[in-house]
Parts: C-alpha cells; sequence; structure tokens
C-alpha cells in the first residue's frame, strides 16, 4: 500500500491510531470465529457467530485500507485526519453493536421487538449513513484530483473506490427495503431480504484495498511502468467482471 514518505512522524500518529483500531476490530472478528468455534450454532441467519465474525473483519479490513489509499488522495491534511477520525469511531460503533447483540442472541439489525433492540437497529443504520457520506466524499476527492503514487495507483484508487460505491449502494437498498418489510410486520421476510444482494456487497466492497494493493506490489517488481499499468487495467476489468457477474445474480434471485 501507499507510503507518506512525505509525511512527518508528528502527523503519522493519527494514522497509527486508526490502523490500531483497525487491527483491534480485526482481533475481535478472530476471537469471534474462536467463539464460534467453541460455542457451535448456525453459521448463517439473523443471530449467528457469523455477524462478528465477518463485520469485525470486514469493517477492519475496510478501515485500514482506506487509512493508507487516502494518503494518496490530494487532500488538506488536518480535514483528513478529522473525516478518517469520525470514519474510524463509525466503523468501531458499527462492530460494537453487532457484536453486542451478538452476544444477547438477537439480530443487530432490523431488529425493531423492543425499544432497545430497536435503538441498536436504528445506530447501526444511522451509522451506515455515515458510512456512505464519508467514502462518497473519499470517493470524489480521487476523481477531482489524480491520486498520486506509483504506476497504475491513481486508477487503482478511483476504480478501488468506485466499486466501494456500488457496495454502499447495495448496503443501503438492504437496509432499506429491510427497514419497510419490518415496519409493515413481516419480520422473518426482512431478515430474507437482504440474502440476493449479500454477494455483490460483499465482492465490492474489498476493492478499494485489493487494487491499490495490487499497485503497490507491482511497484516492487522491475517490470516497467507500462506493464505495470497494463496489469493494473487488466485486474480492474476483471474486478468489475466479479461485480457484474454478482450484480446479475442479484438482480435474478431478488
Amino acid at each position: 500500500m501507499p507510503d507518506q514518505t512525505t509525511t512527518s512522524s508528528q502527523d503519522r500518529i493519527p494514522d497509527r491510531v486508526y490502523e490500531a483500531t483497525a487491527a483491534l476490530l480485526i482481533l475481535s472478528g478472530l476471537l469471534h470465529l474462536v467463539v464460534f468455534a467453541v460455542d457451535g450454532g448456525p453459521w448463517d441467519g439473523p443471530v449467528s457467530w457469523r455477524k462478528p465474525v465477518t463485520f469485525g473483519l470486514s469493517f477492519g479490513v475496510t478501515l485500514l485500507a482506506v487509512v493508507r489509499v487516502t494518503s494518496c488522495l490530494r487532500l488538506d491534511a488536518r480535514l483528513r485526519t478529522l473525516l478518517l477520525g469520525v470514519f474510524a469511531a463509525d466503523c468501531v460503533v458499527e462492530v460494537g453493536g453487532i457484536t453486542l447483540q451478538a452476544w444477547r442472541r438477537v439480530p443487530s439489525h432490523l431488529d425493531m421487538e423492543t425499544p432497545f433492540n430497536t435503538a441498536v437497529s436504528m445506530t447501526l443504520a444511522v451509522g451506515g449513513g455515515v458510512l456512505v457520506v464519508l467514502l462518497t466524499v473519499f470517493a470524489v476527492v480521487s476523481f477531482r484530483h489524480p491520486p498520486t503514487g506509483p504506476a497504475g495507483m491513481a486508477l487503482a484508487v478511483r476504480s478501488g473506490f468506485a466499486v466501494l460505491l456500488v457496495a454502499l449502494a447495495s448496503g443501503t437498498a438492504m437496509i432499506a427495503r429491510g427497514v419497510v418489510l419490518t415496519r409493515t410486520g413481516h419480520q422473518e421476510a426482512a431478515y430474507r431480504s437482504t440474502a440476493p444482494l449479500k454477494p455483490l456487497h460483499g465482492v465490492s466492497l474489498h476493492a478499494v484495498l485489493v487494487l491499490p494493493a495490487l499497485a503497490w506490489l507491482l511497484s516492487r517488481t522491475p517490470w516497467s511502468a507500462p506493464v505495470r499499468r497494463r496489469i493494473v487495467v487488466a485486474a480492474v476489468g476483471c474486478y468489475w467482471a466479479a461485480v457484474a457477474a454478482a450484480g446479475v445474480w442479484a438482480v435474478l434471485t431478488y
């Protein structure tokens, strides 16, 4: 991933805090994988250890990727630090709420059965909205000004954020449809309604990590810049093909 070689060590302190936060979220996901192995129970469904595992890992990896990738953006340093701080805090709230409900053995999303569960579900929904806004801001910045970095990095970062917007849109659609079904008294249907969009959401969520990481790894090879750019272009095409396939599957099964 990109290095912040021009940034002072003092300015790097917030990034280290955010990266440590990401590591803790990843550790939480791994620890709950151990809990699942010991406690057992279903892997699928609205109440399972799968949720703290997958959300801990996904939010941790995404936070780490966004911290690294935004170092390539032409963005005021203090504004970037502020936006990343809000993003990191929101990631902690999301994973914390999901983990809390897993230990309480109740659904974390779309659960309006009690005032407390409703408060948790609405907090997670609002937190999701904050994530959408912040990541959209980063995406817009990446397209307004070419990201810095080695050959292919600008394309990788822009494509990563573009694909990430697909993940945000599919996630918003899942929550919106689920809330409508819940409000109209179709609780079980609300839980099932998210299944068709989950592959699309999962595939598109991590492009912002995979594509810039590939560009960074290629910069460590002896290959020429044009060769590295062509490899990144091919990888971007393959990733969009995977997103399109998941999108077709979502349409056919929705």
